[in-house]
């Protein structure tokens, strides 16, 4: 299945893609949170809408975040070889954790606003995962039993919060519209090999990041395994997993970041793509 949320936002209706239409599921459920993935939500709506007459919805609807806000949003750093070497970090033991704030999640189709004194506000395509059952000291030969899904998300980060203003990167990760998530979620069978995804990214139409999952470092039933060790997984939570390549911060022969008016689009293969408009931060 294909998961989608709909509607203005903080108002958005779950919904499902079926054979590239929008179709309107509230009356079968509340919303995608953590009672829908941690109850059999997801079996549960695909008998339901087999047998139910669902009312479809324009596809030029605003898309919300694919899933309502999580109790966690956790982040893998440097989990791509080449983006590790771009930014002359080195290749890490142990994989990265950090947490991005849940209130920057916006729909993959809003505005990225740049925040109030940034000068280096970056881009980066990642694939994330979400939870799906309760998961904590997971085996990782068990893991891909706790994963409801995939989705796309731009892990945007402003560079001077994160590496220059001390303490952790959580600063810089966690800025308003700094986590657009979806277009919508692919359940598990939807994805054939999710260590085979080509995942880009283009600014103002020039690819800046062209990728694959086949690079991870850390792949994902080792990451929700080894997270897992650390904390409990719930339902709906999401794990991002790392960025290839090409961002802003590594680019030669210098580094440069975004500006109001820029243009963000990103894809992975089998999750869609979104598109961020840049504005400039406004008191107003």
């Amino acid at each position: 299945m294909k998961l989608i949320r709909f509607g203005e936002p903080g108002f958005e209706k779950p919904g499902v893609i079926i054979n590239e239409k929008y179709f309107d599921v509230s009356e079968l459920v509340k919303d995608y949170n953590e009672e829908f993935f941690g109850g059999d939500g997801l079996e549960k709506l695909k008998n339901d809408i087999e047998s139910a007459n669902l009312p479809e919805v324009d596809k030029g609807v605003r898309l919300g975040p694919a899933l309502a806000r999580p109790s966690k949003l956790i982040c893998v750093g440097l989990n791509y070889k080449d983006h590790a070497a771009e930014t002359n970090a080195p290749i890490p033991a142990e994989p990265i954790l950090f947490f991005k704030a849940t209130s920057a999640i916006v729909g993959p189709n809003d505005d990225l606003v740049i925040p109030k004194n940034s000068k280096k506000t970056d881009w980066e395509v990642e694939l994330a995962i979400v939870i799906g059952k309760k998961a904590s000291y997971v085996a990782e030969e068990n893991a891909l039993d706790h994963i409801a899904g995939y989705v796309l998300h731009n892990d945007y980060s402003e560079r001077e919060f994160q590496l220059e203003r001390n303490g952790q990167w959580v600063k810089g990760k966690s800025c308003d519209t700094f986590a657009p998530i979806g277009p919508f979620i692919a359940t598990q069978d939807e994805i054939s090999d999710v260590h085979n995804l080509r995942l880009w990214l283009t600014v103002n139409g020039k690819t800046l990041q062209d990728g694959n999952t086949s690079n991870l470092i850390f792949n994902v039933p080792f990451m929700v395994s080894y997270i897992s060790q650390f904390m409990t997984l719930l339902p709906g939570d999401v794990i991002t997993t790392g960025t290839p390549a090409g961002v802003g911060l590594g680019q030669k022969p210098e580094p440069w970041y975004l500006k109001a008016g820029d243009v963000v689009e990103l894809g992975i293969d089998g999750l869609g793509s979104s598109k961020q408009t840049v504005k400039a931060y406004s008191e107003n």
